[in-house]
């Protein structure tokens, strides 16, 4: 874990560094009040969680002079609340072999990198893992997984570019399945700009798959970009009329001025947050902290874990 949470507070530290303006000793009053309403929604936290926060300093500090670290610690406790209940760890269910993982999320997000990075992380467990590389339009795609395959000791079913995406997918979970794999990571191309053909293509990707195994997939995961900020947002209206997205990874926090978004996805969706990303390496994606995630936030020195 060495790192991690500095890591995370550093990527976040362009979202609280809006906000420690306001942290220093103060009065809280209506002005003030306001003025830290328009900061928490400017860093992506969305309006009914601004709300609900500046009416706990309400209710709790109007009035009163308060110190930059009282207000960050009520911040950082107001804010874990929203995430605890979306900070669920992804548990591959140890009875399925294999247990079959889509991955979606449109490109550029870190998706293909997620799977890569998953892969290792299971195969460090002692997990055997296949992955399937599904987003057969990308040529560099199909590169990045047969080189995390390498890395990772992972087989990768990969065809040629343009190869039926739907079939790879079969063709995995037929050898998975044989081979009594522990885990199956299936890619998936993500053209957004043409909603139709994506919708149809993982359409067609779960049915082909649900022929082998009637519960495939067993977990969707949309990977997001922390970067686009309430984009991301419309991303998970989209992938869900898609698809059943069972839960949520959160990419590119190392360089992200928008953190707060992850509460406004906790708020509005209560999906789980499974993972966060904050770097290129395999072991910067991690499963996600409510209390960590908090605390990097608003820049809060509270309980900060050990590294």
């Amino acid at each position: 874990m060495a790192g991690f949470f500095s890591r995370l507070k550093e990527g976040l530290s362009r979202s609280n560094a809006q906000l420690s303006a306001l942290f220093s000793k103060r009065l809280l009053d209506d002005a003030t009040l306001e003025e830290l309403e328009d900061e928490l929604i400017a860093a992506d936290l969305g309006p009914s969680v601004a709300e609900r926060i500046i009416s706990r300093f309400r209710d709790t500090s109007f009035g009163q002079q308060v110190t930059g670290e009282e207000i960050r610690n009520t911040l950082a406790a107001e804010v874990a609340k929203v995430l605890q209940p979306v900070a669920v760890p992804f548990t591959p269910d140890p009875g399925r072999k294999p247990h079959v993982v889509l991955v979606v999320g449109v490109n550029g997000t870190g998706k293909t990198t997620t799977i890569g990075k998953l892969a290792h992380l299971y195969r460090e467990e002692g997990k055997s893992v296949m992955m399937v590389a599904g987003d057969t339009f990308r040529a560099a795609a199909v590169e990045q997984l047969q080189v995390w395959g390498e890395r990772a000791g992972a087989e990768v079913i990969a065809g040629k570019p343009g190869a039926d995406a739907a079939g790879l997918a079969y063709d995995g979970l037929k050898r998975a399945t044989e081979k009594q794999t522990d885990i199956l990571l299936v890619d998936t191309a993500g053209r957004l700009h043409n909603k139709s053909a994506l919708m149809e293509e993982l359409a067609k990707i779960i049915r082909v798959m649900k022929k082998f195994d009637p519960d495939a997939p067993h977990s969707v995961l949309l990977v997001l970009d922390a970067t686009t900020g309430q984009n991301a947002i419309e991303q998970v209206r989209v992938f869900r009329e898609l698809v059943d997205v069972t839960g949520l990874v959160v990419t590119k926090l190392d360089g992200s001025a928008r953190g707060g978004i992850v509460v406004a996805l906790a708020e509005q969706f209560k999906l789980p947050v499974h993972l966060v990303g904050v770097g290129e390496k395999a072991e910067d994606l991690r499963p996600f902290s409510a209390e960590d995630y908090a605390r990097g936030l608003v820049g809060s020195a509270l309980g900060e874990p050990e590294e």
